[in-house]
């Protein structure tokens, strides 16, 4: 059996404040914390190292395609720096927030979709949780849509889950 092509790679659409950047990330361990700067104005960050080991893991595994989907976008380099991560793309690149940046984000998700992408999509505040639009991303399977408390941002159940979608996908790929 042949490996599966990029197309059936799914595209994870990561936010950051409220999803890896959280008040209490807990994972059992002390957060990690840094400064990260926007707009010439300094951010804390505080985030739970294992979670950011199980992000790289699948990016390394090549499990999933990440997209920064967020506001820190224009500034994403010092993210992935300070997480050691590899340089991922970006959603959009202009600086937005409010309700531009949520148009963004809605507009990404639907364009992964469009791609014929699977799509996997963490947000504290723009993922549907039901309703028309939750049904229209998640359709045919094709989408996982977390919504983590912004206090507390992804958990290992969390990860569990997009691990597990990633593998159901491979899986498919593999078989066809």
């Amino acid at each position: 059996m042949a490996p599966p092509d990029a197309t059936w790679t799914p595209v994870w659409l990561l936010d950051v404040d409220g999803v890896i950047n959280a008040t209490k990330p807990g994972w059992g361990a002390a957060p990690c914390q840094a400064t990260a700067y926007a707009d010439g104005a300094g951010w804390r960050m505080r985030w739970a190292p294992a979670l950011i080991d199980r992000i790289r893991a699948l990016i390394d595994a090549e499990a999933v395609e990440v997209r920064w989907c967020t506001t820190w976008c224009p500034w994403a380099g010092q993210l992935e720096d300070m997480w050691r991560l590899p340089q991922l793309e970006r959603a959009f690149r202009e600086p937005i927030n409010g309700p531009a940046a949520a148009v963004a984000k809605l507009a990404a998700a639907r364009q992964v979709l469009a791609e014929g992408r699977r799509l996997i999509w963490t947000d504290d505040q723009e993922v549907p949780t039901c309703g028309p639009l939750y049904d229209e991303l998640t359709a045919d399977g094709r989408g996982l849509l977390i919504r983590p408390s912004s206090r507390r941002g992804l958990q290992p159940e969390d990860m569990s889950k997009i691990e597990t979608f990633c593998k159901q996908h491979a899986e498919e790929a593999t078989a066809q």
